[in-house]
């Protein structure tokens, strides 16, 4: 049976390209089946008007830091005291979600009575409001085919869990880095099996700036905050990924031991940094040379 979701999410303003691609965003969650119970949280422009106008439960109040930044373990903690289903889902609110995630996680959610569910991201540049007809699905599927781009093993922007999975969440500022691999940090620490489902489901991210956010990437990537945010990681930088799962969902949207992915990955990484970044100033001459010559 596929599991009605309570998805959660803190979006940010409503205004421009952001507005835009979180509209998208968060109209497709509300057209998966089983529809999910939806709550956004904050009072950033905007997020009060969208609950409403799609029906959705709106939670103002949420604790921040000293930069006015949300913190992840009040959203946690609200999002679980709110929630009408007992599967988590907290996801990013630029983050389109197709009707091939449910059917992906039915297959986990037989396997697993408890688990974090992952999947990588397929960023895509999209400018215009989607038009949500018969056929968005295909036609956001075939730009992505086309021209998006997979994020690769350090990107997550999307969580499904049970109910109760994160009791101890640390004051992590959201939308900085390194809270969403603490995730799955945490959940191999406790023996969570920690599923990968981006062969079956992938997600589309949609490609913006960091206008949003005072001091833009540099801050988000290099400031106070994402400092912070490593030390509450507690952990070297990307030493939980999607290297790290401990299971994956095929194609077949069969549920798979995974095993030796990150030392296969490193090996590839050592081989293509000996034989191929190590010798291009090489083989670059040596084109050159046979052009002379």
């Amino acid at each position: 049976m596929v599991p009605m979701l309570t998805i959660f999410s803190i979006p940010k303003p409503f205004t421009g390209h952001i507005g835009t691609i979180q509209r998208n965003a968060i109209t497709s969650w509300t057209l998966l089946r089983p529809q999910p119970q939806v709550i956004l949280f904050g009072r950033e422009e905007g997020t009060a008007e969208i609950a409403q106008s799609l029906g959705l439960r709106h939670l103002p109040e949420i604790s921040s830091n000293l930069y006015g930044t949300p913190l992840l373990n009040d959203l946690f903690r609200q999002a679980e005291l709110n929630a009408a289903s007992s599967t988590m889902c907290y996801v990013n609110a630029d983050i389109l979600v197709l009707s091939d995630f449910p059917r992906a996680l039915e297959q986990v959610t037989k396997r697993f009575k408890k688990f974090l569910a992952i999947s990588e991201r397929i960023n895509l540049n999209l400018t215009e409001a989607i038009k949500f007809d018969g056929n968005w699905e295909s036609g956001v599927k075939k730009r992505s085919r086309e021209s998006g781009t997979p994020i690769g093993y350090t990107g997550i922007d999307i969580f499904v869990f049970p109910k109760g999975t994160y009791a101890d969440v640390p004051d992590f500022g959201i939308g900085r880095l390194w809270f969403d691999q603490w995730l799955i940090k945490a959940a191999r620490e406790n023996g969570t099996p920690v599923v990968d489902l981006s062969r079956a489901a992938p997600v589309i991210h949609q490609n913006h700036d960091y206008n949003h956010v005072a001091g833009g990437t540099d801050w988000v990537w290099k400031g106070e905050e994402a400092k912070y945010n490593l030390h509450l990681y507690g952990a070297p930088p990307h030493s939980f990924t999607f290297l790290d799962v401990t299971h994956e969902l095929t194609g077949k949207n069969e549920v798979r031991r995974v095993r030796f992915r990150k030392p296969v990955f490193k090996a590839k990484e050592a081989l293509w940094d000996v034989f191929v970044r190590r010798t291009a100033g090489a083989r670059k001459y040596l084109g050159i040379r046979r052009k002379v010559s």
